[in-house]
C-alpha cells in the first residue's frame, strides 16, 4: 500500500513542477455554488452540476452521489463492486431514473445501469424527491433523477480524463466536439476501464473487486436553429461491460460450471438510439412542442457459481408533449401522449426455480398537467395520466405539488402523488443469485413471475430558510415523506437463511431529513445532514423493519478552494464524511455458528478526502482517498470456506469491503 501512495504522490509532485512551468493559460471564473436550491422551484429539486461531480472519484452515475445528502449510496453484495443507490429508504426501482428525461435505467438494468453511464458525460444532475411530474411516466414512487449530457454546442474540442486507483482500476474518458456550421455540432464520447489485478483486502480468498472491462461509446449530434425555432438531439450508443469475480484461484476457461471453484461472469452489451425534436413557436416563446423517442437493447448473460441468469430486453419508448398557455403565462399546461414498449427474455435456473420468464409489456398513456404560478410566492403543478397497459389494465395516476414562500428566503413545499409497476423480481435482486438461496414465488395468482403490480402512495412536506449567520450565507431545511405501498413485491430474507422469498405485502417507509449549509469562510462551505428512516414491512414472521437500513445516518462535506492566482493555478480541497447506525441484518440463526450475524451490524464511520490542483483553465490533477478510516466488514461473505454448500451468501453488506482505496487521475482541455 505504502508503494502505491508513494507513486501517486511522486506522479502528482512531478506534474505539479512540470504544469508550472509549462501551461500558461489564464482563466478566471466567478465561484459559482456546486450543488442549487431555488427557492422558487414547486418540487423539491437540488441541482448538482459538474462541479460538484468533480469533488470525488465520479467515475460513473452510480458513484455521483457520494458528496450528496439525498442519496444514499451502498454496496450491493460482495463480489461485484457495484453501488447501489436509495432515496427516502428505497432502493433505486422506486426511482424513475432518465436521461434527459427520457427513462435510461430500469428494467434489465436496473442492477448495473447506473454504472454504464461515465461521470465525464454529466453536464448536470437533478434530484427530485417524491411523486415526480406525470409527463415522465406512472412508475416513479420515491423520486425522479434527471441526468442531462454535455451539449455538443457548447462542448470543448478536446477532453481528457485518466484516471487509477490502487484497486487497480483504470479508467480513459476522450471527448471530441466539432461544430461542422452554426446550427450543426457533434461530440463523440470514448470511455474505456478496466480492473487487471486481483485483489483481497480482507483475505477471505474471494475477489473483492471484479476484473472487468469496459468500452462505452457515445455519438451525440445536436441541431440548433434559434430564429426559427428548432433544436434537435440524436444520440447513437454502444457499450459492452465484462465482469469476472469469485475465488481468487477461479479461472474462467477451466472451473466455469464445475465445483473446483467457485466463480462469476457477468457480460453486458447495449446499443441505445435516441432522438429528440424540439419547436418552440417565435411569436409564442412560451408555447412549445417536444418528440422524444429512444429505441434501445440490452443483453446480459451472467453465472454465479451454478446459478444461472440471462436477460434481454429490447425496447421503444416515445413521448410527445405539448406546453402552451391558459390566457396567461401564469397559467401553463403540458399534455400529450406515449408508448413504452418492452420486449424481455429472461432466464432462471437456481434452486428451486428453472425455466424462462419471456414477456411482453405495451402501454399507451395521455397526461395532463397544469401550473400556476403567481410569479411572487405560490405556486402549483397538478396533473395526472392514464394508461392503458397490457397486462396491467386501465389505471389512474394523479400527483400534485405545491410551493410557497410565507416570507423572504423560505420556501414552503407539499407533494402527494401515486405510482404503479411491476416489480422484475429477478433482475433488481440479482445479488442473491450469488448464494445457496432457495428462490420461492409464494404467490402464483398474479400475471408478473405470479406476483401483482406494486402500488404506492408517497406524501412529503420541506421546508427551507435561508439567512445569514456571522455575515456569512446559510440555509437550513428540513423534508419528511412517507411513502405507503398497498401492494409491494416482497422479499423475505427473515424466513430462514437458505430462503428467498418472493410474495405480495404491505410496507411503508417513513424518512426525515434535517441538512444545514453554512459558508464558514470565504470559498470554504460547509454541508452537513441528519437523515432518521422508519421502514417496515408486513413478512410472513410479522411486521419487521427492512434490512441493510441504518435507521440513522450522520453526512458532512467540507470544500475549500484557494484564490485564483496568475496562470489560472488554484488548490481545491474536499472531505466528506458519513457516519451509518446499526443496521438490521437478515437471519442467519440457523446457520452453524461459524456462519451466524448478529441481529444487527455495528455502526460505523467512512471519510473520503480528495485535494485537486489547477494548473492552469486546460489542465489539472486530483488524487484522493477513498474509505480513510479503512473500515471494513468483518464477514463479508458467509459460508466461503464451502462455496458450492448450503450455507454460502455473499449478499449481507453493510459495509466497504476493499478498505483504504487511493487514486489518481488528470484533466486535461483544448479549447
Amino acid at each position: 500500500m505504502q508503494k502505491h501512495i508513494s507513486i501517486f504522490l511522486l506522479l502528482f509532485l512531478s506534474f505539479n513542477a512540470f504544469a508550472q512551468d509549462t501551461l500558461q493559460a489564464v482563466k478566471v471564473e466567478a465561484k459559482s455554488k456546486s450543488t442549487r436550491k431555488s427557492y422558487k422551484s414547486v418540487t423539491n429539486t437540488a441541482v448538482m452540476t459538474s462541479k460538484e461531480l468533480l469533488k470525488a472519484a465520479c467515475c460513473n452515475l452510480a458513484e455521483s452521489f457520494e458528496t450528496n445528502p439525498s442519496i444514499d449510496v451502498n454496496f450491493s453484495d460482495a463480489l461485484t463492486g457495484t453501488k447501489q443507490i436509495k432515496m427516502l429508504g428505497l432502493t433505486s426501482p422506486y426511482l424513475m431514473i432518465t436521461e434527459e428525461n427520457i427513462p435510461s435505467v430500469r428494467g434489465a438494468s436496473q442492477a448495473y445501469g447506473l454504472s454504464f453511464t461515465p461521470g465525464t458525460w454529466i453536464e448536470s444532475i437533478q434530484i427530485t424527491k417524491g411523486a415526480g411530474s406525470v409527463v415522465n411516466g406512472y412508475e416513479s414512487i420515491s423520486g425522479q433523477i434527471n441526468t442531462e449530457l454535455i451539449k455538443p454546442v457548447s462542448d470543448i474540442p478536446f477532453f481528457l480524463n485518466a484516471y487509477g486507483s490502487t484497486d487497480s482500476r483504470f479508467e480513459l474518458n476522450t471527448h471530441f466536439n466539432k461544430k461542422f456550421s452554426d446550427k450543426w455540432s457533434s461530440s463523440l464520447f470514448v470511455h474505456g476501464n478496466t480492473r487487471v489485478a486481483k485483489n483481497d483486502m480482507n483475505h477471505d480468498h474471494f475477489l473483492d473487486n471484479p476484473l472487468g472491462k469496459q468500452i462505452n461509446v457515445l455519438n451525440r449530434w445536436q441541431y440548433t436553429n434559434a430564429e426559427k425555432g428548432w433544436v434537435s438531439f440524436i444520440n447513437f450508443r454502444y457499450m459492452k461491460d465484462e465482469k469476472q469475480t469469485g475465488e481468487l484461484e477461479f479461472d474462467k476457461d477451466r472451473d466455469k460450471g464445475t465445483t473446483n471453484f467457485w466463480g462469476s461472469e457477468i457480460n453486458t452489451e447495449k446499443f441505445d438510439v435516441s432522438a429528440k425534436v424540439g419547436y418552440v413557436f417565435p411569436d409564442m416563446p412560451f408555447q412549445s412542442i417536444g418528440f422524444q423517442n429512444s429505441l434501445n437493447m440490452h443483453k446480459q448473460e451472467s453465472y454465479f457459481g451454478l446459478n444461472q441468469y440471462d436477460i434481454t430486453q429490447k425496447s421503444y419508448y416515445s413521448n410527445l408533449i405539448f406546453n402552451s398557455i391558459i390566457d396567461n403565462t401564469m397559467n401553463k399546461f403540458a399534455t400529450g401522449l406515449n408508448f413504452t414498449y418492452d420486449d424481455y427474455n429472461e432466464y432462471v435456473n437456481v434452486p428451486n426455480i428453472a425455466g424462462s420468464y419471456d414477456r411482453i409489456d405495451t402501454s399507451v398513456g395521455a397526461f395532463f398537467e397544469y401550473t400556476y404560478d403567481n410569479t411572487t410566492n405560490f405556486s402549483l403543478v397538478a396533473g395526472g395520466r392514464v394508461d392503458k397497459h397490457n397486462r396491467l389494465g386501465l389505471f389512474a395516476t394523479p400527483r400534485i405539488h405545491i410551493r410557497y414562500n410565507p416570507w423572504d428566503k423560505a420556501v414552503l413545499r407539499a407533494s402527494a402523488g401515486r405510482g404503479k409497476r411491476y416489480a422484475n423480481i429477478f433482475a433488481e435482486n440479482q445479488q442473491l443469485f450469488a448464494s445457496s438461496r432457495a428462490f420461492e414465488i409464494l404467490n402464483q395468482n398474479g400475471n408478473n413471475y405470479g406476483l401483482d403490480a406494486e402500488i404506492a402512495w408517497n406524501y412529503g412536506v420541506s421546508f427551507m430558510q435561508g439567512f445569514f449567520l456571522f455575515d456569512r450565507s446559510a440555509d437550513i431545511g428540513f423534508d419528511f415523506y412517507r411513502t405507503d405501498f398497498q401492494n409491494q413485491a416482497i422479499v423475505d430474507l427473515y424466513a430462514g437463511p437458505q430462503q428467498a422469498l418472493f410474495y405480495n405485502g404491505k410496507s411503508f417507509a417513513n424518512s426525515l431529513q434535517i441538512e444545514f449549509n453554512y459558508e464558514l469562510a470565504k470559498h470554504f462551505d460547509l454541508r452537513t445532514a441528519y437523515k432518521y428512516y422508519d421502514i417496515q414491512t408486513e413478512y410472513l414472521s410479522g411486521n419487521i423493519e427492512r434490512p441493510l437500513q441504518a435507521k440513522h445516518r450522520f453526512f458532512t462535506n467540507l470544500a475549500y478552494e484557494t484564490h485564483i492566482v496568475e496562470g489560472g493555478k488554484q488548490w481545491k480541497f474536499d472531505f466528506t464524511y458519513n457516519w451509518m447506525g446499526k443496521q438490521r441484518l437478515p437471519n442467519t440463526s440457523t446457520n452453524p455458528v461459524m456462519d451466524q450475524l448478529g441481529d444487527y451490524s455495528p455502526s460505523f464511520s467512512l471519510m473520503n478526502t480528495q485535494v485537486t490542483r489547477t494548473f492552469s483553465s486546460v489542465f489539472e490533477m486530483y488524487a484522493g482517498v477513498e474509505n480513510l478510516g479503512n473500515y471494513k466488514q468483518e464477514k463479508a461473505i458467509i459460508g466461503g470456506h464451502d462455496p458450492f454448500g448450503s450455507h454460502f451468501d455473499t449478499s449481507i453488506i453493510y459495509a466497504p469491503i476493499f478498505g483504504q482505496m487511493f487514486y489518481a487521475g488528470l484533466r486535461f482541455k483544448i479549447k
